[in-house]
């Protein structure tokens, strides 16, 4: 079996950290460590020796390349970053791969599987995906099957179960999107997504769930319902 990887990630930003964890729970068997601040991260790096790094650039206290400078051999850093200028100095400091924000979890992935390689280390089995959300100061793990639709609301999103229970998450649409596998959701309105799996039936303006719920079709979505059935 193949043994935990341990990784940091390194972000002032909550909510980059919060969909690098979501990927890693999707992953599976990733023991991850993460940090907001970049100096306490560094001292955690030299200290633990960890397999990979998740680096954004950009951050308040220490720049992100200042970091991976320092980083022990032995360990891969992969840069997640908004700035496509630090490239060329990503890939001078021998990154493993250079992630420009906003990164699908397919990229995530990728990127991850070569730095497993880079680390000659045993790719690890797929594990049941799921959704970690907070839910006021709870964490909740939602399995992906487990959702039907989305409902965007004013500053949240409410999340539907086939389970029958629903989950309100401070996350909006457009960034729980971003942690949801694209082959398995598709958007229909600029406040709905819906999991493919769970459609029963559908026209061009509404769409039919499994658990007995309607939701509108926007008009400019209308176009990518021949599609929104799982092949």
């Amino acid at each position: 079996m193949a043994d935990t990887i341990k990784c940091v990630a390194v972000d002032d930003e909550p909510l980059a950290l919060e969909i690098i964890r979501n990927f890693c729970q999707r992953i599976g068997g990733i023991d991850l460590t993460l940090f907001t601040r970049p100096a306490e991260a560094l001292d955690y790096i030299v200290a633990n020796r960890p397999d990979v790094v998740f680096l954004d650039i950009e951050m308040e206290d220490i720049n992100g390349l200042h970091i991976a400078r320092r980083i022990p051999e032995g360990t891969c850093f992969i840069f997640t970053t908004a700035y496509l200028r630090y490239a060329l100095d990503g890939f001078d400091l021998d990154a493993v791969d250079y992630l420009h924000k906003p990164f699908a979890y397919s990229r995530f992935q990728a990127a991850f599987n070569k730095a497993i390689r880079r680390l000659g280390r045993q790719q690890l089995p797929a594990s049941k995906q799921s959704l970690i959300v907070k839910q006021d100061y709870n964490n909740i793990d939602i399995p992906i099957d487990d959702i039907v639709y989305v409902e965007a609301m004013e500053g949240y999103s409410k999340i539907f179960r086939v389970s029958g229970e629903c989950v309100v998450t401070r996350i909006i649409l457009k960034n729980l999107l971003q942690l949801l596998p694209p082959s398995e959701f598709i958007r229909v309105h600029r406040s709905f997504v819906v999991h493919r799996t769970k459609i029963q039936s559908f026209t061009h303006k509404k769409i039919s769930l499994c658990n007995g719920a309607e939701v509108p079709v926007g008009r400019q979505y209308s176009s990518t319902l021949t599609d929104a059935r799982p092949k």
